[in-house]
């Protein structure tokens, strides 16, 4: 019973949404009726305030770090902690708190990775920042690094569960970057720099 208040708990932690709250408090537009209308730290960041999407940035990742790592450091069970991680997860692309209209889950998904082994954090990070140097498309940089998290997973985790819950991430954050797949390849996906 404990288990399940857990893993509920950290699906309401995964709901608030730092893109929206952070937005607010700058007075900036709701990042949903903007630019892509995800309302996470690169549409943020399109506001032109970089502090806000910085903000953004850490808190939908330390939503995701925080009750992974609570879960590790109170000894719970390697099975809880990964649904602890896919709760969290979840909770931020289907939020109760929006409707269930959330983001697409890339700063989530790098903290939960965090939790699990900084260097695996680490790596996805320098996917996507390289990936992002070399084409200015933040989705671009998202889908490769997703793409590339379970390989890394496999060779720096022990925990098979871990490398599920992993795997599970990666699917589910290219899935929620179906419409960016269809723009990359036709050709009108909107990048830093770049016009679509």
């Amino acid at each position: 019973m404990n288990n399940a208040v857990f893993v509920i708990l950290a699906y309401l932690l995964g709901s608030i949404s730092f893109g929206i709250l952070v937005s607010k408090a700058f007075g900036l537009p709701d990042p949903r009726t903007v630019g892509s209308g995800n309302p996470g730290a690169t549409n943020v960041l399109r506001s032109g305030k970089k502090l806000a999407a910085l903000l953004t940035l850490l808190g939908d990742a330390a939503k995701g770090w925080l009750p992974v790592w609570l879960a590790q450091y109170y000894g719970l069970q390697v099975e809880v902690v990964c649904w602890i991680a896919v709760a969290v997860f979840l909770g931020h692309l289907y939020p109760v708190f929006y409707r269930f209209k959330g983001g697409k889950g890339v700063a989530t998904a790098l903290g939960v990775l965090f939790a699990f082994a900084p260097l695996l954090a680490g790596l996805a990070m320098l996917s996507w920042i390289t990936i992002f140097a070399l084409t200015r498309f933040s989705s671009l940089a998202a889908l490769t690094a997703a793409a590339l998290a379970p390989g890394f997973a496999w060779i720096l985790l022990a925990h098979v569960g871990y490398i599920i819950v992993v795997f599970i991430l990666s699917v589910l954050l290219i899935w929620r970057h179906r419409s960016n797949i269809r723009k990359l390849l036709d050709g009108t996906e909107s990048g830093f720099g770049k016009k679509p």
